[in-house]
């Protein structure tokens, strides 16, 4: 999975062209010194340096050791993506480049001269990015089909989660005063008391200002925030929400059929990806340390 650095999560699109320039050639690797060898791949003392550069902007107090630890784990991804056929565009790179300005709301230009005052070359972020990339696609490929969730668990933890008030299931209709002020809420106040039900909420409406009756239609209680969940379950059929200002102005939702129901689905589906987030994580973590077990890593 990618990793989170502080200019965000990398994705989009971007063709940075030759608007950088960062002086003279870099020397070879042989020039630049070996500090670690890892498969065959050799990891420099530039790279190292450059890559604690990258950590100072960011604040991470890895140091030395963080920033040669994290370039031999990218040694090992970018391998083992190698083994699985997958490979990393440059265009993908420049889109994962391009994501990053737009999540620091800069220009390309600007997250080039942030890395350039902190003495960081394009290709140190560059070479995080793909590999983060492309042990993404490695996770995707090899990891996420070894991760199993127990449906029966889910379902027991499910229920254990269910409240009184979401064992609700109903048809609901929004009415809505457009507009902001004080002006509004009293309006839906006053619409609030002569409110008789569903079946006369649109004729009701035609008495006010810039009202609207909306068909929600079929929710559960599980699918509302928890305070509307709350209110509705101590409605009748015919009731109606309080005043609440939303976006678009003031709205209150009318019951217009109740009946229990207990229904698992929405909190299941939270509890899944809570579960699979978790799971894949820990499978994840165990892929790499088995690589790295078996890598070849030599330290000069």
């Amino acid at each position: 999975m990618m990793a989170k650095t502080f200019w965000g999560r990398a994705a989009g699109a971007m063709i940075l062209g030759a608007m950088l320039t960062l002086g003279a050639a870099l020397p070879s690797v042989a020039q630049q010194g070996v500090r670690v060898t890892v498969n065959g791949t050799p990891v420099t003392d530039l790279q190292v340096a450059q890559r604690q550069k990258l950590f100072a902007l960011e604040g991470n107090n890895g140091g030395s050791k963080g920033a040669l630890e994290q370039l031999i784990d990218e040694a090992i991804q970018n391998g083992e993506a190698k083994r699985l056929g997958i490979t990393v565009s440059n265009a993908q790179v420049d889109d994962a480049l391009q994501q990053i300005a737009r999540n620091m709301n800069v220009s390309s230009d600007k997250l080039v001269g942030l890395l350039q005052s902190g003495g960081v070359g394009l290709d140190t972020l560059k070479d995080r990015l793909r590999a983060a990339i492309a042990w993404n696609a490695v996770t995707e490929q090899a990891i996420m089909p070894q991760v199993q969730i127990s449906e029966l668990q889910l379902d027991q933890e499910a229920a254990a989660k269910v409240q009184e008030y979401q064992t609700f299931d109903y048809i609901l209709k929004e009415v809505i005063f457009v507009g902001s002020g004080s002006g509004r809420s009293g309006q839906a106040n006053n619409y609030r008391t002569k409110f008789s039900g569903c079946d006369t909420a649109v004729d009701l409406s035609l008495g006010f200002t810039d009202a609207a009756v909306i068909d929600v239609g079929r929710r559960h209680a599980t699918q509302l925030p928890e305070p509307i969940a709350k209110e509705l379950a101590g409605l009748n059929v015919g009731g109606i929400t309080k005043p609440r200002v939303v976006e678009t102005g003031v709205s209150m939702l009318a019951v217009c059929e109740k009946t229990q129901a207990e229904d698992l689905t929405f909190i299941k589906s939270d509890l899944r990806a809570e579960a699979g987030n978790s799971q894949l994580g820990g499978e994840v973590e165990a892929y790499l340390a088995k690589l790295r077990q078996s890598a070849k890593i030599i330290y000069n």
